[in-house]
């Protein structure tokens, strides 16, 4: 046994990754979280790691030799205070990560406002089939893995790098402390607005995480994306290649839609000859992600005719337009978007999909700067693939969804309880619809309370 780490925060995906990979290294790992809950913590205690409930200081009474940080701790938290009372070692995750982890590693990283887990799990599958074995921690849990983090048996890393920062005693984006030798930027928008003042702020943190490429490294990126263009122009010092969907797309990978929604595509590499794609997913968005993810591979030496047929058997990650049931012939997904972009591009790619079926979206606006009001001006257009849309109005939220209701291009209604909300749906939804509920939360359980309902109405 090498030591003993307690992490705080231990339930999130990127910190249950960081107990997987540490328990995984042989240490002895224990860790606090305000909610202990499944899947993580199954995931977690089927590795052997001791959880505990809340934040109490005599959950370090063991002295473990390093007490690591996530960042959702703040000052005030009790244990947060005992910890720095104590004097126990103490660091974040995303060092713990780069020093224990990642050195020596030939880091893959994917970076960018959406698209990050997909792109990641699309990645790390493709080198698995490759027979590369990598390693990986990414942010949610790749169906074909099973897990969201693991060492490997390679020097192949892939990491899903978030720009949000790293704890309260290092306010630097996570990202920077992972060093990648292959960098993905799959697109780069406003977001996070509890910590970046602007798009500018975001632009800063991508800008230094490029200083960090190597000259002999890759940089991954879509073509003509303002934002992105004015990043590198700050200061590149590594190759860049970029992607794109269309054939009028200026780009070095191209991909070529051979169906409306997204699940046939042909691309053709920066060079050699066009594969071809054909697969499960759907969506523009997917497909702009499996470019990326053929490019990083190719840096590491994985042709493009592999990576097309590892897509063509992957899995997909739970929360990414995970079919939960179809009750009564009515589809029910969960999906993880809340970003207008986000929302916007699963929907469409699900009305592409959906035939004559009506799509139906559930939309909770779960996130800090969803809940700020940073995104309310964008959001009535992003669900203009759907054929109506139930805003839920959390309790305590400081500004009112009546106006998306009032500027939305297609029928839409505002709910503040979710069991009416369920009610509403259920007894609206008829053979053939496809329902997706829109979270990056758990939404008050409201997955199962519908397929629950959706199969009451069933005739027995």
């Amino acid at each position: 046994m090498k030591g003993h780490i307690h992490i705080l925060g231990i339930c999130g995906t990127f910190m249950g990754g960081i107990a997987l990979l540490a328990r995984e290294l042989g240490y002895r790992v224990t860790g606090s979280d305000a909610s202990v809950y499944p899947p993580m913590s199954t995931q977690l205690r089927d590795a052997g790691i001791d959880l505990m409930e809340g934040y109490l200081p005599e959950h370090l009474a063991s002295a473990p030799d390093c007490v690591v940080v996530g960042n959702a701790m703040t000052r005030g938290n009790p244990l947060v205070e005992h910890l720095l009372n104590s004097g126990l070692p103490y660091t974040s995750g995303p060092q713990w990560l780069a020093e224990h982890v990642l050195a020596g590693k030939w880091v893959l990283a994917v970076s960018g406002t959406h698209g990050k887990t997909t792109t990641s799990s699309m990645l790390a599958w493709i080198l698995e089939y490759a027979g590369m074995t990598p390693g990986f921690l990414i942010g949610g849990v790749p169906g074909d893995f099973g897990v969201s983090a693991r060492l490997g048996r390679s020097d192949f890393f892939v990491v899903e790098a978030d720009e949000y920062d790293t704890a309260f005693f290092d306010k630097r984006s996570k990202f920077v402390h992972y060093r990648p030798r292959t960098l993905a930027i799959n697109n780069l928008e406003f977001d996070h607005a509890d910590i970046f003042d602007d798009l500018g702020a975001i632009q800063r943190q991508f800008h230094h995480l490029v200083r960090c490429v190597p000259e002999q490294g890759l940089i991954v990126h879509p073509h003509g994306v303002p934002a992105i263009d004015a990043t590198l122009a700050m200061g590149c010092w590594t190759p860049v290649t970029s992607f794109g969907v269309g054939e009028e797309s200026a780009a070095q990978w191209r991909a070529q839609l051979l169906t409306d929604d997204g699940s046939a595509f042909q691309v053709q590499p920066v060079s050699g000859e066009p594969v071809d794609v054909r697969w499960t997913h759907c969506g523009a968005h997917n497909v702009e992600n499996a470019l990326t993810a053929m490019a990083a591979a190719r840096h590491v030496g994985v042709a493009p005719n592999i990576s097309a047929a590892a897509l063509s058997k992957f899995d997909g990650v739970k929360r990414r337009l995970e079919l939960l049931g179809s009750p009564g012939e009515v589809a029910v997904y969960d999906d993880f978007a809340h970003h207008p972009t986000a929302i916007a591009t699963t929907l469409e790619g699900l009305r592409a999909r959906a035939g004559d079926g009506r799509v139906i979206a559930l939309v909770e606006p779960r996130s800090n700067t969803m809940r700020m009001g940073e995104h309310r001006a964008q959001l009535a257009a992003a669900s203009a693939a759907a054929d109506k849309v139930y805003w839920f109005q959390p309790a305590g939220m400081d500004w009112s969804m009546e106006s998306i209701v009032a500027q939305s291009p297609v029928p839409a209604a505002v709910v503040s309880d979710i069991g009416e909300l369920v009610l509403q749906v259920a007894a609206d939804a008829k053979a053939g619809d496809q329902l997706v509920v829109m979270s990056n939360g758990g939404f008050g359980g409201i997955h199962q309370k519908l397929l629950d309902k959706l199969q009451d109405k069933i005739p027995l």
